[in-house]
């Protein structure tokens, strides 16, 4: 412009004009590098509190991992490799940072027009034409935190991180941290290739590339930030993928009766090996459950290994424990179930057979099916409950007498049911000699030393019958009244006048149940003894 066959006065107008635009160039410059001072500090103080939400974040993450180590373990290892990468750059840079500005004055570092050199990093990075042993170390951290980030997001299984999630970490860690082609080269706006540190950082002005090193900084927390988000985000859907769930049935009640209708529900349950309890505190009944002797614990469920116990009602409380931001957070359980005696035998009954005896304990068994035995109860006059389902009938006076019996269902009805039954005396009981009874025949030396005695035939109870006395009678001679079971002294007189062949009788037998004295016997048929010496 000032230059060529001009005039005088037009090369001093020409020289006019460079010095205005110069000076228009000067004061936009000015504002230029206060500009980026202002960006620079939004850019710090963003790093600032950054570096707290992250630091907060990794604590959290690290403080799952020893309460719930098979979830949380290996996503925290994989999160502090990114994390030790992200340190160690970013202290680089704080000393790149204190470096850069360690020649001004401290009280002039936030007047950001005097950082319009750039000699600092030109000194710094480049020498004849290449990078400094600084420079490339400046691209080789770069280079390392991308390649790490970058390697450990792949490693992520993609049931913890979609691929499509993955791919785009990956895109964009590889743009922010891009440090040009397989050789180090962008293209400039001229579009011939450059080195990727000449290009962004020589001849800027210090505040210029202070500001690009704090936003250096502010890609890796914010990089780490999306890394643990992305993991988190995974292992949350994880966790609610519905392959983890299985269908559980709940129901009011353990069993019901025909004609009822059903009111149970189809909910879902997790079975996440994960999700275990750091506690299992558990008692059956009171008495305190042991893990691998009375439960494990599988896909995440405390599987009872409990023995069903005796017939009734049983009791499981107590409670869960799980860590959870370093407290303990229960998780009450309170559940119930029944047991049944478990039937053996078919119930066969003979109709109008219904039969009990007065003078003995009858075993009766009372059950109702589907109720436990101490939820049922029987009432009867002369009835009484021995343990479960067995009772002791001891009828009375009368022909007849009803049972009844009640039990209340799990839903809290009630069932009731009576049977009536027939009250029969002992049968007349068949006196005995030797253990035998009717006509008999027997030596007169073996009577004499024979014990008297009564016998009930075919009776389903195995009663002691004893003689208290009886009468004895030889064909000819007066009849003997004997007290006690043996032949006394008049007796055994009798006998021996008793010739051969002869039949001697033993009559009105006197004889009494050993433990129920009170009952009256019938009378007692007589036995015949033929002589046969």
């Amino acid at each position: 412009m000032a230059g060529g066959k001009l005039s005088p006065r037009q090369k001093m107008i020409n020289l006019m004009y460079l010095v205005f635009i110069a000076m228009l160039a000067l004061n936009m410059s000015k504002e230029v590098l206060s500009a980026f001072g202002l960006l620079n500090e939004k850019l710090t103080n963003f790093n600032e509190k950054a570096t707290e939400r992250n630091l907060a974040a990794f604590n959290d993450l690290k403080l799952k991992s020893t309460e719930q180590p098979e979830k949380y373990e290996a996503l925290f290892n994989n999160v502090e490799k990114v994390r030790e990468s992200s340190v160690n750059f970013n202290s680089y840079l704080d000393s790149l940072k204190s470096a850069m500005v360690a020649e001004i004055d401290p009280e002039e570092r936030s007047d950001y027009e005097v950082m319009d050199k750039s000699a600092f990093l030109d000194q710094a990075f480049f020498g004849g034409g290449i990078y400094t042993a600084e420079g490339q170390k400046f691209v080789d951290y770069i280079d390392e935190f991308r390649n790490t980030t970058i390697s450990t997001i792949n490693q992520i299984p993609d049931s913890l991180m979609r691929v499509d999630r993955k791919e785009s970490l990956v895109s964009s860690i590889e743009a922010r941290f891009n440090t040009g082609d397989e050789n180090g080269k962008v293209l400039n706006r001229d579009n011939r290739p450059v080195n990727w540190l000449n290009y962004h950082y020589e001849g800027f002005p210090l505040v210029a590339s202070l500001t690009k090193v704090t936003l250096l900084q502010s890609d890796i927390k914010s990089t780490q930030d999306e890394i643990l988000k992305a993991m988190l985000q995974g292992q949350m859907a994880s966790d609610l993928s519905m392959t983890n769930y299985t269908t559980l049935l709940e129901q009011p009640k353990s069993a019901y009766y025909q004609g009822e209708k059903f009111d149970g529900a189809i909910v879902l349950g997790r079975k996440d090996a994960t999700t275990r309890p750091n506690e299992v505190n558990l008692t059956l009944d009171g008495r305190e459950l042991v893990e691998n002797e009375d439960f494990v614990i599988e896909d995440g469920r405390v599987k009872l290994t409990v023995n069903a116990g005796s017939a009734g009602d049983h009791t499981i409380e107590g409670n869960l424990i799980f860590k959870q931001d370093g407290e303990d957070i229960e998780v009450p359980v309170l559940q119930k179930f029944a047991t049944i005696t478990k039937p053996n035998a078919a119930v066969i009954s003979a109709d109008k057979m219904n039969v009990v005896y007065r003078g003995v304990s009858n075993p009766i068994t009372i059950s109702i099916p589907g109720i436990p035995d101490n939820k049922v109860s029987a009432s009867a006059a002369g009835l009484q409950k021995v343990s479960g389902s067995k009772y002791a009938m001891n009828p009375g006076t009368g022909r007849t007498v009803t049972i009844s019996a009640s039990g209340t269902l799990p839903d809290g009805q009630r069932v009731s049911s009576s049977s009536e039954f027939r009250i029969k005396d002992i049968p007349r009981p068949s006196g005995t000699v030797r253990g035998e009874y009717g006509e008999i025949k027997m030596p007169r030396t073996n009577l004499e030393i024979s014990t008297v005695g009564a016998m009930l035939e075919d009776f389903d109870f195995d009663l002691n019958l004893a003689i208290s006395g009886f009468k004895f009678k030889v064909p000819g001679q007066p009849t003997v009244e004997v007290r006690g079971n043996k032949l006394n002294d008049r007796a055994k007189s009798a006998l021996r006048r008793a010739g051969r062949g002869e039949s001697v009788q033993i009559f009105d037998i006197e004889a009494y149940i050993t433990n129920n004295r009170s009952y009256k016997l019938k009378k007692v048929s007589p036995v015949v003894i033929e002589l046969t010496n």
